[in-house]
């Protein structure tokens, strides 16, 4: 069962009905607030279960009326807080990246030490550390430290990103209807089903006609994700849905805004309005596929999902899938990109976080513009 207490790290929220989804940024955003601090004047402490420090914030928790649990859950998580000058804060997993970027040190080996020689490494850095940190505290707990000088990062309001999304889909495109969305600390995302734009799939469908190809029940939809955490700026997708199973096809070619540079939501607004033209654009990449034969489709298949860095475990079923419905006889890129595709169906079948399906659907993306006939190569392939 999944995590269902909105402070917790592992919490992550599923939402069928768009007015439910709106309502929980809307939650969220009124118990969050942003801070800017001096980068070296932050400090990280270690907590752990029966510490002194565990009762102390626990009996403050209580005190402001806020859930004591809070600090139980970051023992659990991050076992981490920070401190800024005699106040504490519980870090949420989700920060830590942030808080490595600020202290200027990276490495999977900082991992594996005690959290006191942890938080004694970062704070070494963070002394001598520049500038203004921008500080995301959200539910109880720091969710990102971010660069807060004017030029670093720019706060997008998540909530307003998707309420124009709504409004901006909602004027212009005739039978737009709201699929699924999902918030997770570090990234929130939301799908649209664009029924009735049939001018969005006309050259895609007399391309399949012309190569000999029946179009299956294919539906063009858009996603839009954003983060305040810094993993991600206020991103639009193209896509599609297609067959019985709604499998999402990615088209490549994001409309992708950054927060930085005093990004403001009046820019996303105009990136809206860029959709259309874009959508055209992006199923060109996918069309162009059919024209690509690919004599040893297996071998390619392995080499493209390697190339993209796909775990061996999804790879190893996307082929057996694609043996099964395909075989093994040439074809083009075309059908090959559709099967790699079928492993985001995979991931939502295990009830895989959003955010981990949203990052896959990326990395498929990428396929879009590697060489394939580099990887249609004969004989037995390598894993």
């Amino acid at each position: 069962m999944g995590e269902t207490r909105v402070f917790a790290d592992g919490y992550r929220g599923v939402f069928q009905n768009q007015e439910d989804f709106l309502a929980c940024l809307n939650s969220i955003g009124r118990n969050s607030f942003w801070k800017r601090k001096t980068s070296k004047n932050l400090r990280l402490v270690a907590i752990t279960s029966g510490s002194k420090v565990e009762e102390e914030l626990k009996q403050m928790y209580a005190d402001e009326g806020l859930d004591e649990d809070i600090i139980t859950d970051t023992i659990i998580n991050t076992g981490l807080l920070l401190k800024i000058r005699n106040q504490y804060y519980p870090v949420r997993d989700c920060a830590i990246k942030s808080i490595l970027d600020r202290a200027g040190i990276s490495g999977a080996g900082l991992r594996r030490v005690e959290k006191s020689v942890y938080a004694r490494i970062l704070n070494d850095c963070l002394k001598v550390a520049k500038g203004e940190a921008l500080l995301r505290i959200s539910e109880g707990k720091v969710s990102a430290v971010l660069g807060g000088d004017c030029h670093d990062y720019a706060v997008l309001d998540m909530e307003q990103v998707f309420l124009h999304s709504v409004d901006y889909l909602t004027k212009n495109f005739k039978g737009c209807s709201y699929l699924a969305g999902f918030y997770e600390h570090d990234m929130a995302s939301a799908l649209w089903e664009l029924s009735g734009e049939d001018g969005l799939l006309d050259a895609y469908k007399k391309e399949l006609a012309l190569h000999g190809k029946t179009a299956e029940e294919m539906k063009p939809v858009v996603r839009i994700t954003t983060s305040d955490t810094g993993s991600g700026g206020a991103n639009i997708y193209p896509m599609l849905v297609s067959g019985s199973e709604n499998i999402t096809i990615n088209l490549g070619s994001p409309l992708r805004l950054g927060h930085r540079n005093g990004t403001r939501i009046a820019e996303f607004d105009a990136h809206l309005k860029l959709l259309y033209g874009k959508y055209q654009l992006a199923i060109g990449n996918l069309a162009r596929l059919l024209g690509i034969e690919v004599v040893n489709p297996i071998n390619c298949m392995k080499g493209v999902m390697d190339k993209l860095g796909i775990p061996r475990k999804y790879e190893a079923e996307a082929v057996d899938l694609f043996v099964a419905q395909y075989g093994e006889d040439p074809c083009t890129a075309h059908e090959i990109y559709f099967g790699i595709s079928e492993i985001l169906y995979m991931l939502a079948c295990e009830g895989e976080e959003g955010s981990r399906i949203t990052r896959m659907e990326e990395t498929i993306a990428r396929a879009l513009s590697v060489n394939w006939r580099e990887y249609d190569v004969p004989g037995a392939y390598r894993w």
